[in-house]
Parts: structure tokens; sequence; C-alpha cells
């Protein structure tokens, strides 16, 4: 079968985002999401540091397909105060079944082209990405 994401372009500003959110952490959170037309994957929403966790699960939407990068403050047992970044692979059940597919197969390649990310979740459903799975992965 031919590899469907060889063609999945990523546009600059995808990575010029993510880059500001690693580097200057002037982003909490951004959301990426494939045109299809294009074959292109784009920023739709980028989230201000001062957004929670709920604004950024809020900002994804029920029935479609998406992908996410999430910065993630804690503190650690130690009490340092220590970050992570997120990536998540949002492909709610309700969503085409087409989608699913476009987004597997070139979640790969994209999240290639985003250095820096340290964990990765994958979500079919709000509970699977909740704020203590998230706490739970970044310790």
């Amino acid at each position: 079968m031919a590899n469907s994401a060889s063609g999945m372009a990523v546009d600059d500003e995808c990575k010029l985002k993510f880059l500001e959110l690693k580097a200057k952490r002037n982003h909490r959170f951004i959301v990426f999401k494939i045109d299809e037309k294009i074959q292109q994957v784009a920023v739709e929403k980028v989230g201000g540091p001062e957004e929670t966790y709920e604004d950024f699960a809020n900002s994804l939407p029920a029935d479609e397909c998406r992908y996410a990068v999430y910065d993630f403050d804690f503190t650690t047992a130690e009490n340092c105060q220590k970050s992570k970044i997120f990536f998540i692979a949002w492909a709610p059940d309700t969503s085409r079944v087409r989608s699913k597919m476009l987004y597997a197969s070139s979640k790969d390649r994209f999240k290639r082209e985003l250095d820096g990310i340290q964990v990765e979740l994958q979500a079919t459903d709000p509970s699977e990405m909740s704020l203590d799975i998230i706490k739970g992965r970044a310790l």
C-alpha cells in the first residue's frame, strides 16, 4: 500500500509556532489541522501562556481529528519546576474513518518536524487525555 504520508506537506508556520512554544514559551498550546484539499498540516489555533488545560481541551473539536502540542508545567516531588511538551494525536471515535486514517498515517512524519516533543498521547475520548493522565505521564 502506498504511503499517503509522503505527500503530506507541513506548513512552515507549524514549525515556527512550535519553536516559539519550545524556546520562548509564549504559547501554552497549538492545535494543528490537516487541510485535505492541499494535503498540508496547518496551525488552527494557538493558546496564549495564560490559557488553561481546560481551554486547550475545549479547543479540540468533538468529532474531528487534530494534532496538538501542549506545554505542561508541573512541580516535581523534589519541588522543582519543570515542563514537558506533549504531542497529542486526537482522533475521536465520532470522526470520519478517512480522516482517522489520514491523521494516523501522517502522524510520525509530522511529529518528526517538531523537534523537542517529550511525551506522546493518543486520545479518542476526552477521558484519555484528562489532566490526571497528563500529570501521570509527565512525572
